[in-house]
């Protein structure tokens, strides 16, 4: 069987799920590292999987995993992600990671992508408030993180794909007015 003809015999959600985490696979050799190649986990009562990795690489810093789409969506947040109303922290799209990615913890080896230790920082669930293509708004439940966050694009950044996005933690949905009515010129949902 060729890989055209397998390709049409799995279902819908994992053709998507294999092509949302083809930058992920493509980047690390399963080889060397024990981060997972793939995998699912199950929401709970329809809440999704909110997650913070602490992770030290080349430079330290929080990768934000949020599911969507039946994978977790990832940012990298240079510094601490805020805890309290008002700060701001700059977030960078990275590629998707499978769902069970959540769970990882551990040491990816010198050499391979990310290297450095990962630990999990904060984990919980959280619901969608609001999505759309530049703004997301979501309530966690988590130890460290709790309550509405919001994520916006802004307008810097050299592809479409990768605009830099903006984490604050928000109290009302209604603070968000007036950052939600500025102009937006994306390409790419969030």
């Amino acid at each position: 069987m060729n890989e055209k003809e397998n390709k049409d015999q799995l279902p819908t959600g994992l053709r998507r799920q294999k092509k949302e985490l083809k930058e992920y696979i493509e980047k690390r050799d399963f080889s060397k590292t024990k981060e997972p190649k793939s995998g699912k986990q199950s929401t709970i009562d329809g809440k999704q999987i909110y997650c913070i990795q602490k992770h030290n690489a080349s430079h330290l810093h929080w990768d934000l995993r949020l599911e969507f789409d039946g994978v977790l969506k990832s940012w990298a947040i240079p510094k601490e992600p805020p805890r309290i109303k008002g700060i701001k922290r700059l977030a960078i799209q990275t590629e998707d990671h499978p769902l069970n990615y959540a769970n990882f913890e551990g040491e990816i080896p010198e050499g391979q992508y990310g290297g450095g230790k990962v630990e999990i920082w904060d984990k919980g669930i959280f619901t969608l408030v609001e999505r759309k293509k530049d703004i997301i708004v979501i309530d966690i439940k988590a130890k460290k993180l709790n309550g509405e966050y919001c994520l916006i694009k802004t307008n810097y950044g050299s592809k479409p794909e990768k605009k830099l996005v903006i984490l604050q933690k928000i109290r009302l949905i209604s603070n968000i007015s007036l950052i939600s009515n500025r102009p937006f010129n994306f390409t790419k949902p969030i």
